[in-house]
């Protein structure tokens, strides 16, 4: 009889855990969720909660195995009482272990004295108010509720979600341009990359102007240093040959290394100035040097 009451009890058991691990990574799916919307005081409030709920299913489990010990048949133990040759058999007292006094729970054999005086329909009700520390929580989510609204809707002392985007896509912009400049500074002869952007020109030209004029003028017609505007080069007119030109120079020929003087970024705005040079048709251009590129 004690084993199949045990087995009963395993099973009850087995049952009431996979419910609770059900309950439990449903309630971690939405904690999760809602951390991806919300930081600050909401973060630290959520993992509270998930402590929460941690401390609520292990009350559960407990919950479950007091009533599965209430709902199955308890043993009767022997009471010896005068004549010892007289046994008396005398159903236990039921006692209220911390965890059923802390759920509020009454064993069934009292179910008569919690009946209350009114009934609706037939139906009577048992007085089983729910446990303080359960009201404790619940009063504690209208207190949250209530701080919450003051911060983000009374006083404005937090941002709400669509505040917070605005700020972090300002925020995002301002990255995205200090690791564009970034990046544009690790540019070199091998990586540099033609284009025909309107603000690269022009910044490619300003740095030409105050650098450049004095061997190549003003327009890149060429002085002491060749013309830049026809299709003929000496050291090569693809991108990278230009750039590699600026970047080392040509000691031998009179034209000085701008390695130290400009940035990366600043050489490939130049080489990419010069070019679209191309077929400008400048007035007095320099005589073509080097050989011809298409």
């Amino acid at each position: 009889m004690l084993t199949r009451i045990n087995s009963r009890k395993m099973k009850i058991r087995r049952i009431f855990i996979i419910a609770l691990l059900i309950f439990g990574v449903n309630s971690v799916s939405f904690a999760y969720t809602t951390t991806e919307l919300m930081n600050g005081i909401a973060l630290g409030a959520i993992i509270f909660t998930l402590a929460l709920i941690c401390l609520v299913c292990l009350v559960l489990l407990k919950t479950f195995k007091v009533m599965a010990d209430m709902l199955l048949p308890k043993e009767e133990k022997l009471v010896i009482a005068a004549p010892v040759s007289e046994l008396v058999i005398e159903p236990s007292e039921p006692k209220l272990s911390l965890w059923e006094k802390l759920l509020s729970l009454r064993p069934l054999a009292e179910e008569k004295n919690l009946v209350m005086d009114h009934k609706y329909d037939g139906i009577a009700e048992l007085d089983n108010p729910t446990p303080a520390w359960f009201m404790w929580l619940f009063y504690g989510t209208i207190v949250f509720a209530f701080v919450y609204l003051l911060n983000y809707h009374v006083f404005k002392l937090g941002k709400l979600q669509d505040e917070e985007y605005a700020v972090e896509m300002t925020q995002a912009g301002v990255d995205q341009k200090a690791f564009l400049a970034k990046a544009a500074n690790r540019v070199d002869e091998n990586s540099v990359k033609l284009t025909a952007d309107v603000g690269v020109l022009k910044a490619g030209k300003a740095t030409f102007i105050q650098n450049c004029v004095a061997c190549h003028g003003e327009h890149g017609q060429g002085i002491v240093g060749p013309n830049l505007t026809d299709e003929y080069w000496i050291h090569g007119g693809k991108i990278n040959n230009i750039f590699k030109t600026i970047k080392y120079g040509i000691p031998d020929k009179g034209m000085i290394s701008w390695e130290k003087q400009l940035s990366p970024k600043q050489m490939s705005e130049v080489a990419n100035y010069i070019k679209s040079l191309k077929d400008t048709h400048p007035a007095n251009p320099k005589a073509s040097q080097g050989i011809k590129e298409s």
